[in-house]
């Protein structure tokens, strides 16, 4: 069987919206008073931006992913280039950890000991 070009299209599509509605219901979960002021038209283009902004770091499994919009709940969509949050842009851009799970597990820690102190 061969799978022509727009049929994968329709299979990335749908892949993407259902991720895209998990994480709203994630994010209606561990964010709620920010999922309520961004409604959900808002909480979508949020998730978008996140995906699309988590792949430029070669971040697309769906837990790293869902931990860089987790992240950017937190500090807002500019985290990764915020010279206030040095550590965003240095664990992103490690070299060493060319794993995205180990880098984005790396992100993550220092996301929660930032917000410890």
């Amino acid at each position: 069987m061969v799978i022509r070009e727009e049929q994968m299209s329709a299979f990335t599509a749908d892949a993407t919206t259902d991720f895209e509605n998990r994480m709203v219901i994630h994010l209606k979960k561990c964010f709620p008073a920010e999922c309520q002021a961004l409604q959900e038209p808002g909480m979508r283009k949020t998730i978008r931006y996140g995906i699309d902004q988590s792949a430029k770091y070669d971040v697309k499994v769906e837990r790293d992913v869902c931990k860089y919009i987790d992240i950017m709940m937190v500090y807002g969509g500019d985290f990764d280039t915020r010279a206030d949050l040095p550590w965003a842009s240095r664990i992103l851009n490690d070299k060493v950890l060319k794993n995205s799970t180990a880098r984005m597990d790396s992100l993550f820690a220092a996301a929660k000991e930032h917000q410890a102190q």
